[in-house]
């Protein structure tokens, strides 16, 4: 069995903003752990005993939170990725760390250690794929038997429904063709080129059907990946829970967080540690709450994630939104999150419109932005970081880092 793998997490993940203006889009938190966690744990379920994260955008926040691996009870090493070449520059920037066969993960994908087990237990060369109903949006493979024979990235007529999940196996050989690899029409050293290279020369790259991956290329994406990921958990109650509150369903309290008297917790449901929820408060299923929150009197809180050391103290409504932390919305604050024609949220990105997928969706938020008194947010609301929504003020569209809406 393979006991070392590569993890990549050198990218800021820029269609993930406003979140990851203050952090990695690896440290994006799904189910109460940041992704980067969920990839380790998963690795180290399947037999990976070591890790090596390439590392650049604020490098700080991923060393400081999993530093030499003993909290977890692995062994993590780090590289700087000077400059973001592409992937497969980033895998040639450990190519004196590893001597053996190895995997290769992305560090902004979620797999199962089921799935990372097999790719493991492959001979040579592999590649984790996974058939999706709209390939056109991903890089996608064209198979002769189980050999990969090309790869396509987001082609208009893609050769196949089978997409590149971004988990690999190689063995030292991939860094012979690295090597070789010359700059795509992007300007980046691409890792499918290189293994195209390798295929050239002789080399076999046999695929590997997965069914675990969560993608998680935007902020909504958060919402689906929790919804999967707290399916079937168990419940633990670790803090306090005081006589009058209503705990229904799978429901995980952390340490030290006390929920008071007429709180509603409908699981599933995921609360931290130090944090005070209530009185008189609904939470319903999905939503996951980090830690040090509060949740005050007359509060609402449907299928939403809460980051840590953000406040939603009464009497608001947040619903089908991913909120960052250090976040204080003022009472009465509502978060809408249905359109009145009931049609999907789409949502604004550097002035163009995404389609989002969804018939609810309310706000994205990053870090650090406050509400006022009866302040409104629209449906499919990005607010940037550092940003503040005045006294009976209403938001909507694409709000940038730092703005004030009066």
């Amino acid at each position: 069995m393979i006991k070392t793998a590569v993890i990549m997490a050198a990218g800021e993940g820029k269609r993930m903003r406003p979140l990851t203006n203050t952090r990695p889009k690896v440290m994006v938190p799904v189910a109460g752990k940041p992704i980067l966690e969920h990839v380790v744990r998963a690795g180290m379920e399947a037999g990976v005993e070591r890790f090596i994260i390439i590392v650049n955008y604020m490098a700080d926040k991923i060393r400081s939170h999993f530093g030499d691996g003993a909290r977890l009870g692995t062994k993590i090493s780090y590289v700087f990725q000077e400059k973001p070449l592409g992937t497969a520059h980033a895998l040639g920037t450990v190519k004196n760390l590893v001597a053996e066969e190895f995997l290769l993960m992305s560090g902004d994908s979620i797999f199962s250690s089921g799935d990372i087990a097999r790719i493991a237990s492959a001979k040579g060369n592999a590649m984790a794929l996974l058939e999706v109903p709209n390939p056109s949006d991903y890089g996608v493979v064209a198979m002769e038997g189980d050999e990969v024979a090309s790869i396509h990235e987001k082609s208009g007529q893609p050769p196949s429904n089978l997409a590149n999940a971004g988990l690999y196996r190689f063995t030292p050989s991939i860094f012979e063709s690295i090597e070789r690899t010359e700059k795509s029409r992007r300007g980046e050293y691409e890792l499918t080129d290189s293994i195209m290279l390798m295929r050239e020369s002789g080399g076999k790259m046999r695929g590997i059907r997965v069914s675990g991956w969560l993608d998680l290329g935007r902020p909504w994406d958060i919402l689906d990946a929790n919804e999967k990921m707290l399916s079937g958990m168990g419940s633990s109650i670790e803090g306090e829970v005081e006589a009058g509150a209503t705990i229904k369903g799978a429901v995980c309290i952390g340490k030290g967080t006390l929920v008071m008297a007429g709180a509603y917790l409908e699981g599933p449901v995921v609360i931290g540690e130090n944090c005070k929820i209530g009185p008189n408060c609904y939470i319903r299923p999905t939503t996951v709450i980090g830690d040090r929150c509060h949740i005050g009197n007359g509060c609402e809180v449907k299928n939403s994630v809460i980051m840590s050391d953000s406040n939603v103290p009464h009497q608001c409504y947040v619903g089908d939104s991913v909120i960052g932390e250090r976040v204080n919305l003022g009472a009465g604050t509502k978060i809408g999150n249905l359109r009145l024609d009931g049609k999907e949220v789409n949502v604004t990105y550097n002035g163009e419109m995404v389609r989002t997928g969804r018939r609810k969706l309310g706000a994205i938020i990053g870090d650090n932005v406050k509400t006022s008194l009866n302040s409104a947010i629209a449906p499919g609301t990005i607010i940037g970081a550092g940003s503040f929504i005045g006294m009976n003020a209403k938001a909507s569209g694409e709000i940038a880092p730092g703005s004030r809406i009066k």
